[in-house]
């Protein structure tokens, strides 16, 4: 599997790409906001002769989700969360400008994604871990074969997801950081919503929260 990271709209937020050899890809937490930055990432998309067939949701907070609409317009694709990120697609509009911010509404979700779950593409599989406390329907998206987590906001490089945010929970989240730690081998490779890669061993020595 091939992991692909953009940095995207002024909260440098994380959009991943991943595909295999067939072609077949998942973008993970859209975060394009501007038409430059869609730009970008419809390029890369098509120089690679990439089939898009869905778009993932770690969570639904507006810089995550910025480009959710273009995605689904443009390439025809549902994008996919779980059912407890509803009030955060509900809120966008008043989410965003709370910051200052604007953008299009995201679509509501097609699919909703349970914990234990595997979403398939092309010949790989990505596991849903359910992860909430940053927000309600928080998941992260883990890869055995590979290695690999993709972490949206619950866990950073030497941090966690805030969770002073309308269904935020600190308690609930440490539960979820201490499922991640148990779940996950060390030398999984971490990649976060924000901010640098990292390891589960290496946050499990130095990360405060941890």
């Amino acid at each position: 599997m091939i992991l692909k990271r953009f940095i995207f709209n002024p909260l440098q937020e994380n959009t991943y790409l991943v595909y295999d050899e067939t072609g077949e890809s998942l973008v993970i937490d859209a975060g394009c906001q501007s038409k430059g930055e869609q730009d970008v990432l419809k390029s890369y998309i098509e120089e690679k002769g990439l089939t898009l067939i869905a778009l993932l949701n770690t969570h639904c907070h507006f810089d995550h989700v910025f480009g959710n609409a273009f995605l689904c317009r443009e390439y025809g694709v549902k994008s996919r969360a779980h059912r407890g990120e509803l009030q955060n697609i509900e809120r966008f509009k008043s989410g965003a400008a709370l910051f200052g911010f604007a953008g299009d509404p995201p679509p509501v979700p097609s699919e909703f994604l349970e914990d234990g779950m595997n979403v398939e593409f092309g010949k790989s599989k990505l596991q849903i871990i359910y992860t909430p406390g940053h927000s309600p329907g928080g998941l992260c998206f883990y890869s055995p074969d590979d290695g690999f987590v993709i972490s949206g906001d619950t866990l950073f490089a030497g941090s966690v997801g805030r969770t002073d945010l309308p269904g935020g929970d600190y308690n609930t989240l440490i539960e979820s950081l201490k499922k991640l730690i148990e779940i996950l081998p060390d030398d999984t490779d971490v990649y976060p919503g924000h901010g640098p890669q990292t390891k589960i061993g290496y946050e499990k020595l130095h990360n405060p929260f941890l």
